[in-house]
């Protein structure tokens, strides 16, 4: 039976095309049952929350609900505005999550290609075990864990540095550590689980290049450089691109927990997610978060739109659309 082409145009009149969709859908029926699901998550938690992005416009009211409260305009933008911190909060996130995708992508791609290579599938299980542990570690533990370790008075460093003779180092004053500390925490739990994806498409590649580099006398470093490295490029380009679409939005878990208030290194750290958390604690105005995260989704679908548009001229085949 011919199937309906994605990009085919449904005429209403065409009585002969829309028997053949009908009689698509129900040949599919099971199939389009599992995508059920999935299609309803997205629905109720993607799609239906979009309402409320009217609440940026308004002066949200308990008493009269997120429609009934009366329209403001661009009033709740202000206080962006007025802080005279938007740049900086801005400029601060997105070069935050520059930096994550960077290392991290780089140390996806790395881990993917040791497993791969590893020969022994037992010591490749235990390997791929405890790169996956840091993933299904909350924020919470590691920020305890991270305490325990740097505490100026409980760390475990400084009390070493204090054994040997030398004075103590309070890292949670120094704020041009953290920059550095925050990538390397970030990468830490999320590298492994990120790797997973490289990994399924290093193995879905064709086994005979392999051996045909191997009887050619090609080394494992040129493999690498000339078959997987190759193979992988349209994986990490889709990967970058979704990653793209929220370069805008910080990992509210890792700073909050790390950083929290802590003004003494909020110069270096400091987030949209995080100004918008304290705006939203002290003010209760939900109006003036929302137009916070409204800022946010702009930002984000203007950037993935442009980049996407980028690549589409260069390499039509990788862009997402």
């Amino acid at each position: 039976m011919e199937a309906i082409s994605p990009r085919t145009t449904l005429n209403p009149n065409d009585r002969t095309a829309w028997q053949r969709f009908t009689r698509n859908l129900w040949q599919h029926k099971y199939l389009l049952l599992m995508l059920l699901p999935a299609l309803a998550y997205v629905i109720i938690f993607s799609y239906l929350p979009m309402a409320g992005i009217v609440i940026a416009f308004k002066k949200f009211s308990y008493a009269k609900g997120i429609f009934g409260s009366p329209w403001v305009g661009f009033k709740n933008f202000r206080f962006l505005m007025m802080s005279n911190k938007l740049a900086f909060l801005t400029r601060n996130t997105l070069l935050y999550n520059l930096a994550f995708i960077t290392v991290e992508m780089t140390v996806e791609v790395v881990f993917a290609i040791l497993i791969n290579e590893i020969a022994s599938k037992r010591f490749k299980r235990v390997f791929q075990s405890f790169m996956f542990l840091p993933y299904f570690v909350s924020w919470v533990v590691v920020a305890a864990i991270v305490q325990a370790v740097l505490g100026y008075e409980y760390g475990m460093i400084n009390g070493l540095i204090e054994f040997l003779g030398g004075e103590r180092i309070n890292i949670y004053a120094n704020k041009d550590v953290w920059p550095v500390l925050l990538v390397l925490f970030r990468v830490w739990k999320m590298a492994g689980y990120g790797s997973v994806v490289y990994l399924a498409t290093i193995t879905g590649i064709d086994q005979e290049m392999y051996e045909a580099a191997s009887i050619d006398g090609a080394n494992v470093w040129q493999r690498v450089r000339y078959i997987t490295m190759p193979s992988l490029t349209p994986t990490m380009l889709i990967m970058f691109l979704l990653a793209l679409g929220q370069v805008f939005r910080g990992d509210f878990g890792l700073f909050y927990q790390l950083i929290g208030n802590n003004a003494a290194i909020l110069p270096k750290t400091d987030i949209l997610d995080l100004f918008i958390y304290r705006a939203l604690a002290s003010t209760s105005d939900f109006g003036m978060s929302s137009a916070a995260g409204l800022y946010q989704s702009v930002l984000c679908f203007a950037t993935i739109m442009i980049v996407n548009g980028v690549i589409r001229k260069i390499k039509p085949d990788y862009s997402l659309f």
